[in-house]
């Protein structure tokens, strides 16, 4: 399970004027955040997460049903659960089309899919998702295993983690893709394990 972030302290990034790890660098776009198994996809997820409740944006996180992530952990983390929307989908295509009724509504600042490790999404579902995020000005965030999900993704950035002292770790997300802002920059934060980690 990738560490949750509970307690932040941000490092310098190489590139800080060009791009930071918040929502508006996502906002109106497409992205995707891949990692392995021991990695921090969900706790720099739930960065951005954070991130866009703090600027009073709500936020959908869709999820296949054997997925999921633990709330108490989440909590930790200063998000606010009660206000996050969570949706368990069956299959992919029902993920995505519940991200899709979403974005048209016009009213979700961030739509997270998390689709795990061998996402199977066509190119006219992620064509459609593009152009709402466009539309709409919202940030559609997909969490995959490692498998790129193709050319319409606008940001895709790779997560990962290593321990530091005592329950910390030393969370990165490093950028490989960005049409916006060119790919290479990163964000790196020192975070605290949960005590189930340990």
């Amino acid at each position: 399970m990738p560490v949750i972030l509970s307690s932040q302290v941000p490092l310098p990034s190489p590139l800080p004027s060009r791009a930071v790890w918040e929502l508006p660098v996502f906002a109106g776009r497409l992205g995707e955040i891949c990692g392995g198994q021991a990695s921090a996809v969900l706790t720099l997820a739930f960065r951005l997460v954070l991130d866009a409740q703090r600027r009073n944006e709500p936020v959908a996180w869709i999820t296949r049903r054997e997925r999921t992530f633990y709330p108490p952990d989440v909590a930790d983390t200063a998000v606010d659960v009660e206000a996050l929307v969570v949706i368990r989908a069956a299959t992919f295509l029902e993920g995505a089309r519940a991200a899709d009724w979403l974005l048209r509504s016009g009213g979700f600042g961030l739509v997270v899919l998390d689709l795990g490790d061998r996402p199977r999404l066509s190119l006219a579902v992620l064509g459609r998702l593009s152009g709402l995020a466009r539309k709409h000005q919202a940030a559609v965030l997909c969490l995959t295993g490692g498998e790129h999900l193709g050319s319409l993704v606008s940001i895709r950035a790779e997560a990962t983690r290593w321990p530091e002292k005592g329950d910390r770790y030393r969370c990165q997300v490093r950028v490989l893709k960005d049409k916006r802002h060119g790919p290479g920059w990163e964000h790196r934060e020192i975070c605290r394990g949960p005590d189930g980690l340990h």
